[in-house]
């Protein structure tokens, strides 16, 4: 295995959810997981196939009450083609013999090469190598090349390819008592002797997909239509020694796609025009290269290994074509069906680092927030206030698509979900507007989208404000932070808790920064911001008010996670890991045991700490300032001690947090952390969960953890400020970024060193601030200094 490859050997069926999910291949419009081709979905293999953007919804009775459940659509699936020898048995790894077993991810051209031995009794053995892409540079393109040699027979060997327009959404356990019939009116047809087609629609959102296939072999192909396939079948014959190939070629289109009359015809069409399998790979080769160059990540030994694995996985799901599609960063992936696809607040974690490599994609994910903007004041509305309550977890049109009720897998209770109280998911959506401009420049978007997104976002705190006489403060009541194990104070009647301090900082954030943007806008635009809004003095003093006096609790020196949260019981973390093992589902735990994890001071990840890793620590020590508090070195190591020790780590951004904070607040412990959100889904350390699919916010969080995490890199005031803290076991690493118009900006921190080079163009110099000194580096030049120690 190379720091290019992904490479597994052997067969189990217990790891191939893990591997499906690992070996995904995918262009940003759709994605297809790396099963075994000759395979269909069972509960070892789910071929799921997944087009970004496509939805649909559907009603189901689940424990006496009607659930509505919007999902990411499992589309047919294209990759099928089995094969045997005459008049046997299908072969597969499942009731076959393997002899030998080998998956391969070439991380570099986006290839997935399998090869595999199967003993076919009689002293038989077939050799099976398959190629397999989803194509980088043409977004509706995928192929397949089969290679089959007998070893040791001759003989006739039956292969057939199809799409499958039968298949469900059923790749997550515990959401398989919900209804996954996404797909009616599947219909099948032929073109020429090589190819066919499939179409059919979703049910309640109408989205038209069509499928056409093109099969090429030597042997003539014949087709065979059943209700729900679309067959092509050749026989092979076969000698001892001697390869023989067959090439599957697939188009894929749905009607969200523009610039075409009906998907079906489309298909039809670009499946015609496509180029054997060899030039298809030629053309999708220098794709990937094009990508690579554009995210260059140069980290030596097993972390940069991992990373380069991460790194793929978010440009198969956010890569350049997304820049022309109306899509958000579903959590999961185009991975699997793990949150129903959904886009949660994982983007923090995901646009920062796209925003300095492939800005338009950036751009594009936050237009998919502006699109739904009246949707988030609407939802504002039902709640009796103004601006914009974006959803905890949206899907095609912005509504809130958080489910109701949830299975605890270890009770076998459904229970309320009252996480779209998580109302913090609009401080990500500022934030990111804001990392955005900083970063691209973009000021046309700062001045249009980004203002009226970060101007809503800001009235709906303000109205969310209640000011407390006790206190003195305002004050926000009733929502949840992003530790998900609290969601309602001990035996209280309803959910919600009273001023998570997460919540409430980055609310004041989201106001001075709106406030920030509203004062330097051009006068014309502001004028029509205005008039549009019904914005006035009265309401921008308001939210200077607001920004300054928002309460934040504190308890025994540290700040509290919410107000109450130094009252709550203490938990004996060691009884429970050593009854149990494995405690990051603390709260599926107690509950199963009749108790519940609102009584204690536990944390399933990040919540206060989150801070720290928003905000560089003078930066988060002016937002306390200007709330009025002091928060000093001392205070925040306490603070980051005290929630350490309470903290399950049941989320895969758990360890990106506390090892991003640590760098900077305890740098000794923050590799151990670093290795947990590295290994998160190579190691599957969350039990189970890669299988339905990829964590991505958390691998892209790993790739921002190296960008701007252990260099302290800050886009602000039109430069690039830096405060490198590397680390012991990783004190050597460079990478390349886009800035402000400067491609391939290249940054390389070297045991103390720091080079900065800044390719040629006709662009205005870079401005460099480091804690000690400031300099400027001309585009075609290099600039090398030693750091203090």
């Amino acid at each position: 295995m190379t720091d290019q490859t992904w490479e597994y050997e052997g067969y189990d069926p217990a790891d191939e959810g893990l591997r499906e999910s690992l070996c995904t291949l995918g262009n940003g419009y759709f994605a297809t997981r790396g099963a075994l081709p000759e395979c269909a979905a069972d509960d070892v293999h789910y071929p799921g196939t997944y087009v970004a953007g496509c939805y649909d919804r559907l009603t189901t009775e689940v424990a006496g009450r009607r659930v509505e459940n919007e999902d990411m659509v499992n589309v047919p699936n294209w990759l099928s083609l089995r094969f045997r020898p005459l008049a046997e048995q299908w072969l597969s790894p499942d009731r076959t013999k393997v002899r030998d077993h080998r998956q391969v991810l070439h991380l570099a051209s986006g290839l997935l090469e399998r090869r595999t031995r199967y003993e076919l009794g009689g002293g038989r053995v077939l050799a099976v190598r398959q190629q397999s892409l989803v194509h980088m540079g043409d977004p509706h393109l995928a192929a397949l090349r089969t290679e089959f040699t007998a070893e040791d027979f001759s003989g006739d060997l039956e292969v057939e390819a199809a799409l499958d327009g039968g298949v469900t959404n059923a790749g997550v356990a515990r959401y398989r008592d919900l209804d996954g019939r996404h797909l009616t009116r599947v219909h099948t047809g032929s073109v020429e002797q090589d190819t066919v087609w499939l179409r059919c629609r979703t049910r309640a959102s109408d989205i038209r997909i069509g499928l056409a296939s093109r099969l090429t072999a030597d042997p003539p192909v014949t087709d065979l239509h059943e209700a729900t396939r679309a067959c092509q079948q050749v026989r092979l014959s076969l000698l001892p020694g001697r390869t023989v190939t067959v090439d599957k070629t697939v188009a894929l289109h749905t009607s969200r796609d523009p610039a075409i009359s009906d998907p079906l015809g489309a298909a039809i069409d670009r499946v015609g025009a496509a180029p054997s399998f060899d030039e298809l790979l030629d053309t999708h080769l220098t794709a990937w290269d094009q990508l690579w160059r554009r995210a260059d990540l140069d980290v030596p030994g097993e972390a940069g290994r991992i990373l380069r694995l991460h790194l793929f996985h978010v440009l198969q799901t956010l890569s350049p074509h997304t820049a022309d599609l109306d899509v958000g960063v579903p959590a999961r992936g185009l991975h699997g069906e793990a949150y129903r696809g959904h886009v949660f607040w994982d983007e923090l974690f995901v646009l920062p680092y796209l925003g300095l490599h492939f800005p338009e994609v950036a751009r594009a994910l936050l237009r998919y927030r502006h699109r739904r903007l009246d949707r988030a004041c609407a939802a504002a509305r039902a709640v009796g206030r103004r601006g914009a309550l974006y959803p905890w977890q949206s899907g095609s049109d912005g509504r809130e698509e958080t489910q109701e009720l949830h299975l605890n897998p270890r009770s076998g209770r459904w229970l309320p979900d009252h996480s779209r109280l998580q109302r913090h998911v609009g401080s990500a959506v500022a934030y990111n507007v804001w990392q955005y401009c900083e970063a691209s420049g973009d000021s046309e978007f700062l001045h249009t989208k980004g203002a009226e997104m970060l101007l809503q976002i800001a009235r709906f705190w303000a109205e969310s404000a209640t000011w407390d006489e006790t206190l003195g403060r305002h004050r926000i009541r009733g929502v949840m932070g992003p530790d998900e194990y609290h969601d309602a104070y001990p035996d209280a009647p309803e959910p919600g808790l009273d001023d998570n301090a997460y919540t409430n900082v980055t609310a004041a954030w989201v106001l001075t920064r709106a406030l920030e943007v509203l004062r330097s806008l051009p006068e014309p635009r502001l004028r029509e911001l205005a008039e549009r809004t019904g914005l006035d003095d009265g309401e921008l003093e308001q939210w200077e008010d607001v920004s300054r006096t928002l309460h934040v609790p504190f308890h025994a020196g540290v700040v509290s996670q919410f107000e109450g949260y130094g009252d709550l019981a203490e938990l004996d973390w060691d009884d429970y890991r050593d009854r149990y093992g494995d405690i990051r589902r603390l709260d599926r735990i107690l509950e199963a045991e009749g108790d519940t994890v609102n009584r204690y001071q536990a944390s399933k990840q990040a919540d206060v700490l989150m801070l720290g890793y928003l905000f560089p620590p003078e930066e988060l020590a002016r937002l306390f300032a200007r709330l009025g508090h002091r928060l000093d070195d001392e205070t925040w190591r306490r603070t980051v001690d005290h929630y350490l020790r309470r903290t399950s780590h049941g989320s895969t951004l758990s360890g990106l947090v506390h090892g991003w904070v640590l760098a900077r607040a305890r740098r000794a412990e923050a590799w151990t952390y670093c290795q947990e959100a590295l290994r998160g889904d190579v190691a599957d350390l969350q039990g189970g969960t890669t299988g339905e699919g990829i964590h991505l916010g958390a691998m892209a969080g790993t790739l921002d953890l190296v960008q701007r995490g252990l260099t302290g890199l800050e886009t602000r005031a039109g430069g690039l400020r830096l405060n490198p803290v590397p680390l012991p076991e990783l004190s050597s690493y460079g990478f390349s970024l886009r800035y402000r118009g400067h491609w391939g900006v290249r940054l390389r921190l070297e045991h103390g060193r720091l080079e900065v080079t800044v390719p040629s163009s006709d662009r205005s110099p870079i401005d460099i601030r480091l804690p000690d000194r400031e300099f400027r580096v001309q585009p075609g030049d290099t600039c090398r200094l030693r750091l203090p120690d």
